[in-house]
C-alpha cells in the first residue's frame, strides 16, 4: 500500500475520522485533511476535529493552517494537499484523504484548474456587498450567469462574490469553470464513501451536537469572534 492514495468521504458523523485513523494504524499511512473548516486554528469543537492525542498517534496534515480572519482557497488547498501527498509518498507511505468537503477532494484528485483572484475586483465586490446588500449581488449573478446562480445558495455571499469575480476576470460565465468529470491525477486512488440510513445518522448527529455544547462550543465561538470570525 506504499505510495497509494485513499479517499474516505461522506456526510458528517458517519465515522470518517475514526475509520481513517484505524486504517492508518493498520497500513502505516498518514492522513490529509479535506474538511475546509478544519483548516482553521481554533475551530476545534464545532468541526469535530481529531484530538491532539490522535494526531500524535497518527500524523495528520493540513489541520490548523489558517487564522479565522483568513479566507480558505480551494486553489491554495489543492497545491498544499498535492505537495503533502508527494511528501508522504516520498516516505513510502500511503496518503489517506479524509473529509466532507467534496470540492476540496475533487480538486486534489481530479485535474481541475481554478482562476486566480483579483484583489481589486474582489475589494470592489466586497464593498458592493456591504453597501448594496448580498441580495443585489445575487441578482447581478442571476443576470450574468443564471446557471451559476442556480448552483449557489443566495445566502452564501462569499461564493456569490467569488462567482462574480471569476466572471469579471475571465470574461466567461462562472459555470464554465465549475467542476466537471476530468481525468484523475491519481487514477489508481481507492475511494470509500461512507453512509448511514437517516434513522441511524440523525441520532449520531444529535449526540455530536450535544457533546459540542457540553465541551465548550459556546466559549469557542466567543473566542473566534474576538479573533475576527
Amino acid at each position: 500500500m506504499s505510495s497509494a492514495v485513499i479517499v474516505i468521504c461522506g456526510p458528517t458523523a458517519t465515522g470518517k475520522s475514526e475509520l481513517a485513523i484505524e486504517l492508518a494504524r493498520e497500513i502505516d499511512a498518514e492522513i490529509v485533511n479535506a474538511d475546509s473548516m478544519q483548516l482553521y486554528r481554533g475551530m476545534d469543537i464545532g468541526t469535530a476535529k481529531v484530538s491532539i492525542a490522535q494526531r500524535k498517534e497518527v500524523p495528520h496534515h493540513l489541520l490548523d493552517i489558517l487564522d479565522v480572519s483568513q479566507d480558505a482557497s480551494v486553489a491554495a488547498y489543492q497545491e498544499l494537499a498535492r505537495a503533502k501527498i508527494a511528501e508522504i509518498h516520498s516516505r513510502q507511505k500511503a496518503a489517506i484523504i479524509v473529509g466532507g468537503t467534496g470540492l476540496y477532494i475533487k480538486a486534489v484528485i481530479d485535474d481541475l484548474d481554478f482562476p486566480e483572484t483579483d484583489p481589486v475586483i474582489r475589494a470592489q465586490l466586497e464593498l458592493d456587498a456591504r453597501t448594496l446588500g448580498s441580495a443585489a449581488l445575487y441578482a447581478r449573478l442571476q443576470g450574468l450567469d443564471p446557471a451559476a446562480a442556480a448552483a449557489i445558495d443566495s445566502a452564501n455571499s462569499r461564493r456569490v462574490i467569488r462567482a462574480l469575480e471569476v466572471i469579471a476576470t475571465t470574461g466567461l460565465p462562472y459555470s464554465a469553470n465549475l467542476p466537471e468529470d476530468r481525468s484523475s491525477r491519481y487514477p489508481d486512488a481507492f475511494h470509500f464513501g461512507l453512509t448511514l440510513p437517516r434513522d441511524e445518522l440523525a441520532p449520531r448527529i444529535s449526540a455530536r451536537v450535544n457533546h459540542m455544547w457540553e465541551t465548550g462550543f459556546v466559549d469557542e465561538v466567543r473566542n473566534l469572534i474576538e479573533l475576527g470570525l
